[in-house]
């Protein structure tokens, strides 16, 4: 029986904890005493407490993230119902900061604040001995990468084959932003390149085809850069695909010259654009070109096969609605692919509230801490924009509606106002955010644009059969149906390409099903 479980509540079973494996990785003699076990958050909390218990642990090691911290806080008071003895040692980013504010800090026998690698097996060393009682709170300093044990062995056949697998070649992040945890990690610390390649290549030969990076900021340094995008163009094979996230105003051309060479649907770039106002990024300490950026995302769209994610934040300190809605359409505009429209956080230890008073700040006390309302953008109104995100990710993000998305603002209207009306109309007949069926929702589509839109049923029906066709769907909405042709409405029933979970979205928005 292990002595010491490693474990959290993962979002969903695709997600595997990349945190877990690198500590694993570097409990060095005491990784043989050790097991790894991943749950999700919507298990049973009985059933959790009831596999972790079955190992018989000493210790357990928990990992909490802003998603899990409500599950995980159940989880540790339930442990320690049936099992005070058993050592609870926490760990991640929703327990480095503000410890003295949380239940589970409380409950825990002890709380490693920063990154644990280095740090937690020392503490397990100390606990199993039955030497001197280690502190509560133990802070753990950035870690010398080179000393860290890489984590790839950590992964499974089975991961492999059912899972994300994520990767980093560095940590840290070089700016300041305040929203975001990223802005205390500095300075940007890389792994030795030729060890990290070398475990890239493994997990190529063992059949890993997704490669997930968390590195914050990719293309800081593009000479580690080049020699990754190089490494993986010799790669190549079919199903290849590789998520970074990109400074947006940092693409060079030596970059570019490679970032051409990858076949579509290889690459996709996460870019975080948040706010296109200067003022308000100058507030919160975002540093970034827009004119370079934009230029970026001209060259991305235009002469590459990248799917282009850029995040959008709404509820900024300093930024109005009318604000927001010009930065929307200013991003819609550059067409990315996807556009996640995200509410403000206020994750712990970051330091956006130092704006709460001057702005009127106020966040949901539930994780994931939302704002609900500042001084420029009232409760009601905040409701509606995250209404707006649900339907946006529904219709504009989903690679369903992809010709038919661009009807909901022809005439040289604003994106944002006509998806926003239609927002507010779509919530007016659901009274809900999500659960709507697709075939429902192509129905309510074609309704507002041909009723409360004014445009002609057969152009509206012609789109939103182009759309289903290329996105491999297999039937419309009988008021669609009506519009078109017989022959037009018959779909064939082969089934769409192959795809791995993770990039159906991609998929459908290159017309591969």
């Amino acid at each position: 029986m292990p002595e010491i479980v490693l474990a959290t509540l993962n979002a969903g079973y695709i997600h595997a904890s990349f945190g877990l494996r690198c500590l694993r990785a570097n409990l060095g003699d005491l990784r043989p005493r050790s097991a790894l076990e991943e749950f999700t958050t919507n298990q049973r909390l009985p059933e959790i407490a009831e596999t972790v218990l079955a190992l018989q642990p000493r210790i357990i090691g928990l990992g909490v993230y802003v998603w899990n911290v409500t599950s995980s806080t159940g989880l540790v008071a339930l442990l320690k119902r049936i099992r005070p003895e058993l050592v609870v040692v926490l760990g991640g980013p929703e327990v480095s900061y503000e410890c003295d504010r949380q239940e589970i800090v409380r409950l825990a026998d002890h709380v490693i604040t920063g990154e644990g690698d280095l740090v937690l097996p020392e503490i397990c060393r100390q606990i199993l001995a039955g030497g001197p009682v280690p502190p509560k709170i133990i802070p753990a300093p950035p870690p010398d990468l080179a000393r860290v044990t890489l984590p790839y062995d950590e992964y499974t056949t089975k991961d492999i084959a059912h899972r994300l697998v994520y990767v980093e070649a560095s940590r840290g992040c070089p700016f300041e932003c305040e929203f975001c945890l990223s802005s205390l990690d500095v300075p940007v610390r890389t792994y030795p390149l030729e060890p990290f390649l070398a475990a890239m290549d493994a997990l190529h030969e063992r059949g890993v085809r997704h490669f997930k990076f968390v590195d914050r900021t990719f293309n800081l340094n593009v000479a580690t850069s080049r020699r990754i995008l190089e490494f993986f163009l010799a790669r190549l094979t079919p199903g290849l695909f590789l998520h970074f996230e990109m400074i947006p105003d940092r693409l060079p051309a030596d970059l570019r010259e490679l970032i051409i060479r990858f076949p579509p649907g290889a690459l996709q770039f996460e870019v975080g654009v948040q706010t296109f106002d200067p003022a308000v990024a100058a507030a919160i300490h975002r540093r970034q070109d827009v004119a370079q950026l934009e230029n970026n995302f001209r060259f991305l769209r235009e002469q590459t096969g990248v799917h282009v994610h850029a995040d959008l934040i709404a509820g900024l300190p300093g930024e109005s609605l009318e604000g927001f809605a010009a930065g929307f359409d200013r991003l819609v505009a550059l067409r990315p692919q996807e556009i996640q429209v995200g509410l403000l956080k206020r994750l712990r230890g970051t330091p956006i509230v130092r704006h709460d008073e001057e702005w009127g700040m106020v966040y949901s006390p539930i994780p994931p801490y939302e704002i609900v309302q500042n001084r420029l953008i009232d409760f009601a109104t905040m409701q509606r924009l995250d209404r707006f995100a649900r339907y946006w990710d529904l219709v504009g993000n989903s690679g369903r509606f992809v010709e038919t998305a661009a009807l909901f603002w022809t005439g040289g209207a604003s994106p944002f106002a006509e998806f926003l009306r239609f927002s507010d109309w779509l919530y007016t007949r659901e009274n809900r955010r999500s659960g709507i069926a697709l075939p429902h929702l192509l129905e309510q589509v074609f309704i507002f644009l041909t009723q409360e839109r004014g445009l002609p049923p057969i152009a509206v029906a012609e789109c939103l059969c182009r759309d289903a066709r290329r996105s491999g769907q297999t039937e419309l909405p009988a008021a669609v149906k009506q519009q078109l042709p017989a022959a037009m409405t018959r779909f064939s029933k082969s089934a769409p390409a192959a795809a791995n979970s993770t990039t159906r979205r991609q998929n459908r928005h290159r017309g591969v099903g």
